[in-house]
């Protein structure tokens, strides 16, 4: 399939910590679509943990206990951003990080595994890394500014999802000026495997503190 035709939505949460399997929960998620030249936020909700947030946390992302006191929870979300996700390359800067906390979510409400939704997956970082390797970094303030792109609201669900969305679009502008066309070459690039026959996949491997998000 062409790259340039695939629906694709760019996703980020904001958590209470670092174990999406464990005691840490999404406090913040925001999903926007990318199709060609159109880039809109689908979806955005502060999201109550059910668990206090760290002070380590708040300082971070400036979200506290008292801002998602009367947010759902993800329970009350969860069939909208659905919605937003299935049939749709999903799309993150650190991708296992995002994938991994809105997987553990689900699973706590739903049998059907989050990756049934999905047309594919795609990790931003590890595709800096192939196309973006003289940059020191690559996370996303370097990719950002290698880009031109404005982060809106660091370390917010919305602003990092819109800036991951523009930075997509520029690295899939350098792919196809090395040539790489379709989901097919794109896996050639990355070095991915095909995980089942009717689905396209380019998932992450683990990533290091300095390319994460």
């Amino acid at each position: 399939m062409e790259l340039h035709t695939l629906p694709y939505v760019v996703v980020d949460v904001e958590t209470t910590g670092g174990q999406p399997g464990g005691a840490d929960r999404v406090t913040e998620v925001a999903a926007v679509h990318v199709d060609g030249e159109r880039v809109a936020l689908a979806f955005h909700s502060l999201v109550n943990p059910e668990r206090p947030i760290p002070w380590h946390i708040t300082r971070l992302t400036g979200i506290d206990d008292a801002m998602v006191r009367d947010a759902p929870t993800f329970q009350g979300i969860a069939g909208e951003l659905a919605a937003q996700l299935a049939g749709r390359v999903f799309v993150a800067h650190n991708a296992r990080f995002d994938f991994g906390f809105l997987s553990a979510e689900y699973a706590r409400l739903a049998p059907t595994p989050l990756g049934e939704l999905l047309l594919a997956q795609l990790c931003t970082v590890r595709l800096s890394r192939k196309l973006l390797a003289h940059l020191a970094r690559r996370n996303l303030d370097a990719v950002s500014q290698h880009y031109g792109v404005v982060i809106a609201g660091r370390h917010r669900a919305a602003g990092d999802a819109m800036a991951t969305a523009q930075v997509l679009r520029g690295l899939l502008r350098d792919a196809s000026y090395r040539g790489v066309h379709t989901w097919a070459e794109l896996d050639l690039l990355l070095g991915a495997r095909q995980a089942r026959a009717k689905t396209l996949r380019a998932f992450p491997s683990a990533t290091d503190g300095a390319d994460g998000a």
